[in-house]
C-alpha cells in the first residue's frame, strides 16, 4: 500500500534537492503518493505569507512531510516557517543524528551522536517585547509537560536503537528555575529507564566536551535554544550541515528536512549537495516502517561518498545535484 506524504520543495536550492531525494526514495522501491505543497519566499507575492494554510492542512491529512529549506528573513518579516510548523503541529522533538560518513572531510572519525532537542518552547516561543526605546526583553518558557515528553522520547529512542546513555544538557547552575525545571523533569523520567545510563552536563562544558572527547557521549536531550546550537556543533564534527539530516516529530505527525539553509545564490545551478535531504528521507522511510529501504538509501549515500567520484563540489567532486542522485540510485543495487 502506498504511503501518503506531503512534499514541500521550499525555495532556493530546495526544489532541486527535494527532487533528488524523491527520485532516490522512489528508486528504493517505496510507493509514495506525493502531495506537493508550496511554501517559502517564492510564494509571498501570491499568498501574502510563506506558509499558507493549505500546507498545514496537507501535513495534518498525510501525517508525514518531506520538506526542503525555506528562507527566513533576518530581523523583520515572517518569524520562521520552521518554528511556525513545529508549534502549529506540536512537533515537540527535533531529532538530529550526527554520524561520520567515510569520505566526508572532517577532523573527527567514528562520530555517532543523537541530539534530541525540545522544539516548542524556551526562548523560541517568540514571546518578546520592547521595554522603552532602548531595551528588548525575551521570555524563556520551560514547562514540566514539554520537558518530560521530550525526555521520554530520548529514552525511548535509546531503548529502541540500542543506545547506552542519555545526557541532559542545561544551564541550571545559573537559571535555577527554568533550566532547573528541565533538569528535574528529565531526572524524573530517567527513573523509569534503569537500563539506560543517565547523566547531565552544563551546556558550555558540554560544548567543550564534544570537541575534546565526543566518543564519551551518545544521546543528548536539550531545551530548544541549546539544542539548536549543540546540534550544529555536532554537525560540524561530521563534516557540516550538508550531511546532517533532521526530523521534527510529534505524537501523530512528523516533518523530515535538512537543517541547512536555502542557499539562494546556488538556486537552479545543479550544484547543491542533496545528501542531508536524502538522509532525512531515509529517516522518513524508517518512520514509515520501511526500514530495509531506509538502510539501502543510507548505504547508497555512503558508498557514493566513499568512492568520491560522483559527488558535489563541497564533497570534493564536480558532479551536479542530479548526477550525484543518479549515482546513489545506481548504488542502491
Amino acid at each position: 500500500m502506498a504511503h501518503e506524504v506531503t512534499l514541500i520543495p521550499g525555495d532556493g536550492i530546495g526544489p532541486e534537492i527535494t527532487a533528488a531525494a524523491r527520485r532516490v526514495v522512489e528508486a528504493a522501491g517505496v510507493e509514495i503518493n506525493w502531495h506537493v505543497a508550496e511554501a517559502g519566499q517564492d510564494i509571498m507575492a501570491e499568498y501574502g505569507t510563506p506558509l499558507p494554510g493549505n500546507v498545514l492542512e496537507s501535513i495534518r491529512q498525510t501525517g508525514v512531510a518531506l520538506k526542503g529549506p525555506v528562507t527566513t528573513p533576518v530581523g523583520s518579516g515572517f518569524r520562521s516557517v520552521n518554528v511556525t510548523l513545529r508549534q502549529a503541529l506540536d512537533l515537540y522533538v527535533n531529532l538530529r543524528p550526527a554520524l561520520s560518513i567515510p569520505g566526508v572531510k572532517s577532523r573527527y572519525e567514528n562520530i555517532d551522536l543523537v541530539i534530541v532537542r525540545e522544539n516548542t518552547e524556551d526562548l523560541y516561543a517568540g514571546i518578546e517585547h520592547m521595554v522603552g526605546e532602548d531595551a528588548a526583553e525575551s521570555i524563556k518558557i520551560i514547562t514540566r509537560k514539554a520537558s518530560e515528553r521530550v525526555a521520554r522520547f530520548a529514552f525511548e529512542y535509546a531503548v529502541a536503537h540500542g543506545r547506552r546513555k542519555v545526557t541532559a544538557v542545561h544551564k541550571a547552575n545559573i537559571m535555577k528555575l527554568s533550566d532547573g525545571l528541565f533538569l528535574e523533569s528529565v531526572r524524573h523520567v530517567a527513573e523509569s529507564y534503569k537500563d539506560i545510563e543517565f547523566e547531565d552536563r552544563i551546556v558550555d562544558n558540554m560544548c567543550m566536551q564534544l570537541v575534546q572527547k565526543p566518543e564519551l557521549y551518545d544521546v543528548m536531550v536539550l531545551p530548544n535554544l541549546y539544542g539548536d546550537i549543540v546540534s550544529d556543533l555536532c554537525a560540524g564534527l561530521v563534516g557540516g550541515l550538508g550531511v546532517a539530516p533532521g526530523a521534527n516529530i510529534g505524537d501523530a505527525i512528523a516533518v523530515f528536512e535538512p537543517v541547512h539553509g536555502s542557499a539562494p545564490k546556488y538556486a537552479g545551478k545543479n550544484k547543491a549537495n542533496a545528501t542531508a535531504t536524502i538522509l532525512s528521507a531515509a529517516l522518513m522511510l524508517r518512520y514509515l516502517g520501511e526500514g530495509e529501504a531506509a538502510d539501502r538509501v543510507t548505504g547508497g549515500v555512503k558508498k557514493v561518498i566513499a568512492e568520491g567520484k560522483m559527488v558535489t563540489y563541497d564533497l570534493g567532486g564536480d558532479a551536479g545535484t542530479s548526477e550525484m542522485a543518479d549515482a546513489i540510485i545506481e548504488a542502491l543495487g
